[in-house]
């Protein structure tokens, strides 16, 4: 036996290593194979859009109304807005001779004429400049930039900086360079501008 065992000695190693493989691969082969991995990016939680905060003008109401002031109100209001927030015209109102539905601007004046009243202040036309000429955005000051639709002081001293910085205006187009002044804004006062 014992010269069995030396003349087979490497077969009989070889036919273990041989067992000891098939095994491993048959083990491999029957295990489950795990699952894949799945990595999932978590869904974001729905939050509300920031509601942008609505532009908002300034208005001096005057005349025969219970609260003459400056009020503020919000971007589409009209002239019928400005007189509600003043308390709402006095029995001596005259409201035939104004338009009440006209759209108002940053820093206009509503006035309400009294009845009988002969010399009411002249007010331009809602979105015209005080002068009824064009306003020149080289050389206007920030109340003449501020008679401008959608122009309120801090986008006028932006115009002022703009121009003290970067110098004049050479079409009336580049003031869209001015941040705070995007297309919409523009269409409201390019009829209303120059640069001479």
């Amino acid at each position: 036996m014992e010269q069995w065992l030396t003349r087979y000695r490497w077969l009989l190693l070889l036919g273990i290593v041989v067992l000891v493989l098939v095994a491993v691969i048959l083990i491999q082969m029957l295990r489950p194979s795990p699952q894949p991995l799945r990595l999932s990016t978590p869904i974001p939680l729905s939050t509300e859009e920031a509601t942008p905060t609505p532009y908002t003008l300034r208005v001096y109401v005057s005349g025969a109304v219970r609260h003459a002031d400056v009020y503020t109100l919000l971007q589409d209001s009209i002239v019928k807005d400005a007189i509600e927030a003043a308390g709402g015209p006095t029995e001596e109102a005259d409201l035939e001779r104004i338009n009440l539905a006209l759209p108002v601007t940053d820093g206009q004046q509503v006035h309400v004429p009294r009845q009988g009243e002969d010399n009411p202040p002249v007010q331009p036309p809602s979105g015209q400049p005080a002068s009824g000429g064009k306003v020149n955005i080289n050389t206007a000051d920030s109340a003449a930039l501020e008679s401008l639709p959608g122009v309120g002081p801090s986008l006028a001293q932006r115009i002022i900086d703009h121009r003290q910085a970067n110098g004049p205006f050479e079409r009336i187009e580049d003031v869209m360079e001015v941040s705070g002044i995007g297309e919409a804004t523009f269409e409201g006062m390019q009829d209303l501008i120059t640069t001479r």
